[in-house]
C-alpha cells in the first residue's frame, strides 16, 4: 500500500478495508496528522505525502492491528490483522527494544528474533505489554 498513491481519506478508507482493516474517517484523520502526512500538488493531482525525515511509526495506532503475542523458546511470533504485519515490525523496530535483534514480517504474521534465545519469553512479555494484551 506505500507504493500506492492515495488522493483522498476516503481513498485510504477503502485501501485499508480491502485488507480487513475498518478505520473511521476521524481516525484516519488524525493519525496522518499523528504521522506527519501531508497534502501536495503534484502533476497528477493532489496526493497524501509521508515525509522523508517522518519519525518512526508510535506504538498507539498500531496496538489495534495486534492479536497475540507468543513464543517457542527461541522465537517470538506476533500475529496481526490481515495485511498488517510490515506496519507492526516496523513500530516494533522503531521501539528500538534491546532484547529484539531484528524482525521479518508476512501478510498477517512477524517472526521478532530476539538477541539471545534466552530472552525470547522475556520478549514475549515485553511486546505483550508494548501492545497492550
Amino acid at each position: 500500500m506505500a507504493s500506492q498513491s492515495v488522493t483522498s481519506q476516503d481513498d485510504l478508507q477503502r485501501l485499508l478495508l480491502a485488507r480487513g482493516i475498518v478505520a473511521a474517517q476521524a481516525t484516519l484523520s488524525r493519525d496522518l496528522v499523528m504521522l506527519g502526512v501531508t497534502r501536495a500538488s503534484t502533476p497528477g493531482g493532489p496526493r497524501y505525502q509521508i515525509p522523508h525525515d517522518a519519525p518512526g511509526l508510535p506504538i498507539d495506532p498500531v496496538r489495534t492491528l495486534v492479536e497475540s503475542v507468543r513464543a517457542n523458546g527461541v522465537l517470538v511470533v506476533v500475529r496481526t490483522k490481515a495485511g498488517a504485519a510490515s506496519t507492526v515490525a516496523r513500530a516494533i523496530d522503531d521501539a528500538r527494544l534491546g532484547d529484539a535483534l531484528g524482525t521479518i514480517a508476512g501478510d498477517d504474521t512477524i517472526f521478532v528474533a530476539p538477541s539471545r534465545t534466552r530472552e525470547a519469553a522475556g520478549l514475549s512479555r515485553q511486546l505483550r505489554r508494548l501492545f497492550g494484551l
